[in-house]
Order: C-alpha cells, then structure tokens, then sequence
C-alpha cells in the first residue's frame, strides 16, 4: 500500500468532484421520469414510516435501508404538513426529494473509492480512482435515481474497506467491524450477501498468502514431497484446511454478526406468516399436518430479513427472462453480463483498464480489488437476474478503482530516482513516458466527459459508441439498461411542440403521469381485442395517436395472448414519428396507409 500525507489540496479534489458529480446527477433527476420501482418504494417506504412494518419491502425481496433513507424526508414533510399524501398522485411531487436524498450514498461511494485508490496508488491512484468513476455515466444514471444500486455499491466498498484494514489486526478490526459492515450492506441489498462472501473469501486469502509467503500452496518454497498422486491430494489438501483455520472462524464471525445486524435492523412485526399457514393447510392428513398447522399458526417471528433474503435466492434461482441482442429468451443466458457490460461500459474504461493491464500488470492484477472484481464477473454467469448491469456496478467501481490506482501508483513511481542514485533526478526517457501516460489518461477521461455532456440528461440510455451509442439501445438491451419507464416527460415536450393535445400510451413502467393529460393509457396488454384495429382504437378512447413504449415492443411478447396480439398488429403498421423511448404510432386508418410519411422526432433523431 501506498502511504502518503494527504494535503489541503487532495481534501479539495476530492470534496469538488463530489460537489460536481452530485450537481450533474441531480440535474439528471429533474429531467427525468420514475423508473419502474420508483413508485413502489415511495409507498412501500412511507408505509414502513407509518406502520413500523417492513412487509411491503420484504414480500418484494427489497432491503430496506436505501428506501428509509429516501423516504424519511418525505415521511418529516408529511407530519409537518399535518396530512398523509395521496400516493401514487403525489409521486411526482416526492420523487425529486427522495433520489436528492439517494446522494447520500453517492457521496460515500466517492468517498470509498478516493481512500481505496489512496491507499493503494497515493495521491494520484485516489485523484483518477474518483475521476474515473464519478464521471461513469451509468453511475452518474442510476445515482440520480430514487433505487437500490448505489446504496448498496457505496456499503459494499465500507466492507471492502475494513477487510482491507482490519487483517492481521485484533479481532475489533479484524472481524467485528467487518461483520458490522457486511450487516450494513446486507440492509441495503440482498445481494450483499454474496458480494460480501466474496469480498471475505478474496480478501481473506489475499492477506493470508502475505502472511505464510512461501509456506502458502503454489507460491515459491513451497515444495512438498508427495509419495503418490493421491497421497499428494490428501497433503495439499490438509495444508490449506490447516493454513486457513483462522480464516475461516473470521468468516464465519462475521457473516453472523452481519446477519444480526440485517435482522435487529429490518425488525418484525411479530405475527403469523399467511402462506405458511395455508401450507400447513394444504399438507396430506397426517402427523406431519397436526405437528406443522399449529406452529404455522402459532410461530409469530414475521416479517423479517430472512423474507427478503429467501425470495432473492428464490429468484435467482427461478432466473428471469431477458432482451439481448434483438430477441427475447424466456430463460437466462450466461452470455449476458459479458455482452451487455461490453455494449454499456464506455470505452475510457475499457481502455483504462488495458491501460493498467499494460503498463502495470502486476501491481493491477495483484491487487485485491481486481481479484474481487474478477471473481464478481467470472460468475456472473450464475446470475439468473438479468435485468441490467447496474447488479454487476460492484465489480465496475472495484475494477476502474484498482486500475486507476496501479496507474496512479506507476505515475508515482516514474517520478521517483532510480535505486541507489537518491538526488538524481529521473531519466529523459522516464519522463517522456510519464507524460506520455499522462497525456493518455487525460484523453480517456476527456472522452469520458464529453460522452457525459453530449448524452445528457439520458444517461440510463447509455451505450458505447463501438456498438452503435443510445440509438442503437432498443435493438440491443431493455430493463434498467435503456427503457425502465423513464421516458413519459420527452414525451410530454413531444406532445407540446406538435400540439398533439390527446394521445394513447402503451406503456411499459409505472409513473402515474401516464393518466395525466395528453396522456390517456391504453390498457393493450390486459383489455381484449384480438388485434382487431376498431376494438384497439376503441380501447384508446378519443385519441388518434398511439405512443408505444421500447420496452412493450421488445421485450417479453407473451406476457399475455393481448399483448402478443397487440404486436402483430403493430408489425403491421409505420410509425411516423418516436422520442428515444417511444414509437408514436396513427390510429386513424387513413393515415396508416401511407408507409412514406415523415417521421418527425425530438432533435437528435
């Protein structure tokens, strides 16, 4: 580690880029409309704050940290005002306060990263850790949101923090404050749970092959005499369980303590559980019916962690269908993380990391930061999930940390004399490679940058320009990567300049503005039609314009026979003008038979 004076200029670095990120992200928040689980934790949280019950969060897998900080202003507000608010009217009142709030977590990410990239590359692996990352786009996106992500990247990094710390120490440092922090992250998001078992398990034994050295298996001196292929097994196989005793007791430590924490923090309500009591119910006549009835009735331990926590494993398991690359698969893909952080990712941070990879590979690749972040993405496979990126932003935060840190500390170290010619000023040639490597980290975070000015305030649209940027992102990943319900206010400005004073909206998210003029929903998916043109016209009431969300279009078509059927119509038919996030389609017959007919758009399409 790279140990360092910190200055009144590296404080000022650090609290200006703060300052910056969270103006861009909160000017990003004012321009754009709820997402699909927006809404949900607004309620879902003001209930927790009324009632003291986490029900609502818990039966939706939903950690409740995150949604108690952005809904505590609102729940203050709320008792100031002296009348509860009318959800979901009032969303679009309470929104702005609470993804204000979500910054709190932003803050503590940058934060992380800047002392992770201190400790690890100086003062100039923190100044291009923070840069890097406070400038990443899809952060920058889903920090200006009222969600999860962020909070749970920023309580993840407070782990990695003390394990990077706490190893070697006493067991406050070594277990406890480890154990602390992983309850920490464990409220914020389930997936905690195994990010964080990660991070132990990585860091664990990173300080462990620092402390044996070469008594540590496959590492120089370790050369063990094995009488036969299976006896040798058997050797190896003892040394590491005999080597990692105390790693393992420390891990086990602190998952407990980590646990308690989720637990003492989401609370109970200390009543029965339904679906176990119709469970019971439903079992065969018998001893096992007559043992498991009366304690489903009787055992009031709910609603808990262990909810949240269970339904997430559940899910994983169970997988999620997914949109890539133009078509929809019922099933999750392993291919998917790879690809999709390949369309999302900028190419500064691709070439960043090359960058590190490059000129200091072993300090990069030997740093555990990048071996948790490697670990995160060779199983990202197993993630059955795949809804977007944003559950891959641990392993993007740690990745772009630890390079600009390798590099930070290469910059460093360039300026330095060479060995045993102390007061010797470098080399010509050291020099001009500096300010070569200087001149290229400079062009990659100002491409970086202009990528975040030129595609504002649509960030959570993102896509490199290698595949194609965001006009390309409908035919390429949906969910949370491009269309997450977020479009409605384009579409309202879309409305005003055309004068279109009614129209339709076929609409994937759950903003409640959808049934606020212009708007009128047009309910395709559940009212049936049989993609018959007059009965669709019918269900869109008085408007002669159909605006059809990206996401109804291309993702999963046979959520109902309605919506299949809907489709087949729309294929059918020439849109004649969209927004990013909008197809807007005529319903008047006469105008759909006219395939010529300009499309008119926002600018930029």
């Amino acid at each position: 580690m790279t140990q360092t004076n910190r200055t009144v200029g590296d404080w000022l670095w650090l609290v200006g880029v703060v300052l910056v990120s969270s103006g861009v992200c909160w000017s990003i928040s004012t321009q754009t409309g709820a997402t699909f689980d927006e809404p949900f934790y607004v309620r879902a949280g003001l209930t927790a704050w009324r009632t003291g019950s986490n029900k609502l969060l818990m039966r939706a897998g939903t950690m409740t940290l995150p949604v108690d900080v952005q809904t505590l202003p609102l729940y203050l507000w709320e008792r100031w005002r002296g009348s509860e608010w009318l959800l979901p009217d009032d969303i679009p009142q309470l929104l702005p306060m609470a993804r204000a709030t979500n910054l709190f977590f932003w803050i503590i990410l940058l934060t992380m990263v800047w002392q992770l990239g201190w400790w690890w590359g100086g003062r100039w692996g923190a100044r291009l850790a923070i840069l890097f990352v406070a400038s990443e786009p899809n952060l920058l996106a889903h920090a200006a949101l009222a969600t999860t992500d962020i909070a749970l990247v920023a309580c993840l990094l407070v782990l990695v923090a003390t394990l990077e710390r706490g190893q070697g120490r006493n067991w406050p440092h070594r277990w406890l404050l480890p154990g602390l922090a992983f309850g920490l992250a464990l409220t914020a998001k389930a997936s905690a749970l195994v990010f964080g078992l990660e991070a132990m398990l990585v860091y664990g034994l990173w300080h462990s092959v620092q402390r044996l050295g070469g008594t540590f298996p496959f590492l120089p001196g370790w050369t063990p005499r094995f009488h036969s292929p299976w006896t040798g097994w058997i050797q190896l196989g003892r040394h590491w369980w005999q080597q990692t005793s105390s790693l393992r007791r420390d891990i086990a430590c602190m998952t407990i303590i980590g646990l308690i924490v989720a637990f003492a923090y989401t609370g109970c309500d200390w009543g029965p559980e339904p679906t176990f009591i119709r469970w019971a119910e439903q079992l065969p006549e018998g001893p096992i019916k007559q043992f498991m009835l009366p304690i489903s009735q009787h055992v009031t331990i709910f609603t808990n962690a262990g909810e949240a926590l269970l339904y997430q494993i559940k899910h994983n398991i169970r997988g999620h269908g997914t949109y890539l690359l133009g078509q929809w698969y019922p099933r999750a893909t392993p291919l998917y993380f790879p690809i999709a952080l390949s369309m999302k990712t900028p190419v500064s941070i691709l070439g960043l990391v090359v960058l590190a990879a490059w000129v200091a590979p072993r300090k990069w690749f030997l740093a555990p930061p990048t071996l948790l972040a490697g670990l995160i993405l060779l199983l990202s496979p197993t993630y059955r999930v795949q809804i977007g990126i944003r559950f891959l932003f641990p392993a993007m935060v740690l990745l772009v940390t630890s390079a600009a840190a390798a590099l930070g500390h290469h910059l460093t170290d360039s300026q330095r004399p060479c060995s045993g010619d102390s007061g010797t000023p470098p080399a010509k040639g050291h020099l001009k490679r500096r300010r070569f490597l200087a001149a290229i980290l400079f062009g990659l975070l100002a491409g970086q940058t202009v990528a975040v000015w030129w595609h504002w305030p649509d960030l959570l649209t993102y896509f490199n320009a290698v595949w194609g940027g965001p006009h390309a992102g409908d035919h390429l990943l949906h969910e949370s990567n491009y269309d997450w319900g977020q479009g409605l206010p384009e579409l309202r400005r879309w409305c005003y300049q055309q004068g279109v004073d009614r129209i339709a909206v076929w609409y994937y998210g759950m903003d409640p503005t959808v049934d606020t003029p212009p708007f009128q929903r047009a309910l395709l998916s559940h009212q049936p039609h049989g993609g018959d043109p007059q009965r669709i016209q019918a269900l869109c009431g008085s408007a002669r314009l159909l605006a059809v969300s990206v996401g109804c279009l291309r993702c999963n078509p046979d959520i109902t026979p309605h919506h299949r059927q809907a489709l087949d119509w729309l294929h059918q038919q020439t849109p004649i003008a969209r927004t990013r996030l909008f197809l807007i389609y005529p319903l008047d017959p006469l105008s759909s038979t006219h395939p010529n007919t300009p499309v008119q758009s926002l600018p930029g399409y």
